[in-house]
């Protein structure tokens, strides 16, 4: 189990089985593990998600990893999935590096 901290300051935890779901769900994600973690840390955007989840955005060639999130309490979280897209949805943006 890996542990990186939101923005919020916030421990964000990335656990073997989630992984695994990540990765069986998604295969190409397997060489993404640390740039998941990083994007935790060192976000481009952060968007509001579903049922209280919260979702990175991490900015890359014409690509976008969206992390997806929650933030428990104070002192924890987990990560929940990730993928890559194309795009991603502006109106949902909480939070950005360039503010």
């Amino acid at each position: 189990m890996e542990i990186t901290h939101s923005i919020n300051d916030t421990p964000i935890r990335l656990t073997e089985e989630r992984w695994e779901h990540i990765v069986s769900n998604k295969p190409y994600m397997e060489p993404y593990y640390e740039r998941i973690l990083d994007a935790i840390e060192k976000p481009t955007f952060v968007l509001r998600g579903y049922a209280g989840s919260l979702v990175i955005i991490s900015v890359g060639r014409q690509r976008y990893l969206h992390v997806v999130y929650k933030e428990v309490s104070q002192g924890d979280g987990f990560i929940i999935t990730a993928f890559v897209a194309p795009k991603y949805n502006q109106r949902m943006i909480v939070w950005s590096q360039e503010s």
